[in-house]
Formats: structure tokens, C-alpha cells, sequence
């Protein structure tokens, strides 16, 4: 029989299968796209993320990163990140190296959905397979979540991402978040000549409208090959619980607040690891807890800056207190790396 059952070939689901491989579990991937998978993302890895990429044996090419720089207009707070640095990788090429190293541990990965979900005391069965346990990382709206109804109304503050590729040299090493009234737009440089540029907010609007908030980047991008629009949202997604019998949340499909602080893709890998740990060791309910610790320092922190952000006087001022505080900007970032 199946040891973990897998639905979604994202990140965060073939960290898990690749985990479970590493601790002797045979792993299986219900996934319906095609690698290497794209989607809307900031792209920026946190050092805890790199080095979670280590420790499952994937490297993934990208741009080094040194930190964090928040920019409204002429002010700029910038914190750097302790010890190893981050990276900027390709949604692309972060999902082809997770993919390549997944199979080369044996793990199969089966094109399909997942669709309905069956449990018995000791099984789960879905997609026609049946195993010992289920890890969901089916994503932001995660269909496995939704069908065991773990899901939890998402309140009237929803946020929504768009981002886009411009065939330009990065001019920096930092993550830069600009900042308007009405969101925010990260530039993340991914390759020797590219850079990702991901605008989030609460307005729905077209790329092109939330970028002329940022006449500064707009300018940096004139002229520069462009890439299509990916976008995501609603990006809050709550939920009642992570443990659901034999089913595992993780990675997004575990809950989500917002990109705002951009630990996403560092989360996803922690929790799946987590979720491997707790089932090899025989202790899967204890993996609601872990989540919570887990994810405690960064639903805190960004929690606070979406609460600022949510009227534009006050988003206003986030850039000039950074700037004027920078041991409490750089504590922050480095409490998330």
C-alpha cells in the first residue's frame, strides 16, 4: 500500500513527497498540469527557504538575494538578512528541480485530480489510489479542503495578486517592496536579465493601472519585453484545521494571509517537511501544533502590516517608520528569514 498519498505537484506537494522518499515512505503525486508548472508568485526565497531546498537535495538556479528594501518615493528602509543569503528563483525552475529530484528518489507522480476523498480507520483513498495518509497541498483553493469543509469564511479584507516578467538587468540584490495607498508591487530578481514584478492589493484593476501607482518602477521597466499577467486572490484563506482524520494540510491549502512579508514559498517547504516528520515518527495529530509554531511569527507580523495597510493614510507611513527605525525594521525581517 501506498504510505503518503500527495494531491498536488506544487512546491510544497513535492517537498512532501520528496521528505517522505528521504524517510523511506513510498510517496505518490496526483497532479493535472504538465511540469514545470507556472503561477502567480513573488518568487523571492527566504534563507530559511534555501536552505530547506538544500536539505531535500534541490538546486534550483536563481539570484542571490541580500535582503529586504521597502520604497516609497526617495524613502527607503532597507534590512539585510543574517548569514546565507536568499534567492530569486523562476516559479519555473524552482518546480522543474523539485520535479527532477522527486522522481530520482523514485516517486511517482500521476496525472489526474484528486477529486473526492474516502477514509476508513486505517485508509484514505482518492484519485483510485489508496494509501496510509493524504498530504493536501492542492493550493490556495484547495479543492481536497473545500470537500472535507474545512474551510472558514474569509472576511470582507480580500487582497488579490498579479504578476509579471520584464526582460530587464536587475539593478539591485534586495527584494524591493514599493509602497502606494493602495497596495504594494515586489520586484524580485530571478536571472541575470529578468526580474518578476508582482503588485497585490485590494482594488481589481489591470496590471498596468496598479503599476502607474509606482511611477519610480515604471520608469525602471520602460521599454523592457514583458512577459503575460498571472494573478491569484482571493489571497486570505482561513481554515478550521489542519489534521482532518487521515488528511494533511499544507502549504497553502494549510490557510494563507497574504504575500505581504513573501515567506510563502519558505513556509510551504517547512510545513511539509513538518508533515512527513509527524507521520514517519507516528504522531500526525501533533502536526497542528507545528503548524502553529510553524507559522506563529509570520501570521503575527503580517496580520499587523495588512492591518496598517488597509487605509492609505496609514500605509503611507509604514516606508518613513522603517526608515527612521532600522534595528526594528531589520529585527522583523530577520525574524522572518
Amino acid at each position: 500500500m501506498i504510505d503518503v498519498l500527495v494531491a498536488g505537484g506544487g512546491p510544497a506537494g513535492l517537498a512532501a513527497a520528496i521528505h517522505s522518499a528521504l524517510a523511506g515512505l513510498e510517496a505518490v503525486v496526483v497532479e493535472p498540469r504538465t511540469a514545470p508548472v507556472d503561477k502567480a508568485c513573488g518568487e523571492g526565497v527566504m534563507p530559511s527557504g534555501v536552505a530547506a531546498l538544500r536539505t531535500l537535495g534541490v538546486d534550483a538556479r536563481g539570484k542571490d538575494l541580500r535582503g529586504i528594501r521597502y520604497v516609497a518615493g526617495t524613502t527607503r528602509a532597507e534590512a539585510l538578512f543574517r548569514g546565507p543569503s536568499g534567492q530569486g528563483i523562476r516559479r519555473t525552475e524552482l518546480h522543474r528541480a523539485l520535479h527532477e529530484r522527486a522522481l530520482g528518489l523514485g516517486v511517482r507522480i500521476v496525472p489526474g485530480r484528486v477529486g473526492e476523498v474516502r477514509q476508513s480507520a486505517d485508509t484514505v483513498t482518492a484519485a483510485g489510489l489508496t494509501a496510509r495518509w493524504l498530504i493536501a497541498a492542492d493550493g490556495l483553493h484547495s479543492p481536497v479542503r473545500r470537500g472535507l469543509g474545512l474551510d472558514l469564511p474569509a472576511g470582507p479584507h480580500r487582497r488579490y495578486g498579479l504578476r509579471r516578467h520584464y526582460r530587464v538587468g536587475p539593478w539591485s540584490d534586495f527584494v524591493e517592496v514599493h509602497w502606494s495607498g493602495l497596495g504594494e508591487a515586489y520586484v524580485t530578481p530571478v536571472a541575470d536579465d529578468l526580474v518578476g514584478v508582482a503588485v497585490l492589493s485590494r482594488v481589481r484593476r489591470g496590471y498596468d493601472e496598479h503599476l502607474a501607482a509606482f511611477p519610480d518602477l515604471t520608469a525602471a521597466l520602460s521599454g523592457a519585453a514583458a512577459s503575460d499577467v498571472r494573478g491569484a486572490g482571493p489571497l486570505l484563506q482561513r481554515v478550521r484545521r489542519r489534521v482532518a482524520g487521515r488528511v494533511l494540510l499544507v502549504g497553502d491549502a494549510a490557510g494563507y494571509i497574504d504575500a505581504l512579508t513573501g515567506e510563502g514559498i519558505a513556509l510551504g517547504l517547512a510545513t511539509a517537511r513538518a508533515a512527513v516528520r509527524c507521520l514517519a515518527e507516528g504522531r500526525a495529530r501533533e502536526y497542528e501544533r507545528a503548524w502553529v509554531l510553524l507559522t506563529r511569527r509570520h501570521r503575527l507580523l503580517t496580520g499587523a502590516l495588512l492591518a496598517a495597510s488597509r487605509r492609505p493614510g496609514t500605509a503611507r507611513l509604514v516606508v518613513p517608520a522603517a526608515s527612521r527605525l532600522p534595528p526594528v525594521f531589520t529585527a522583523a525581517v530577520r525574524a522572518l528569514q
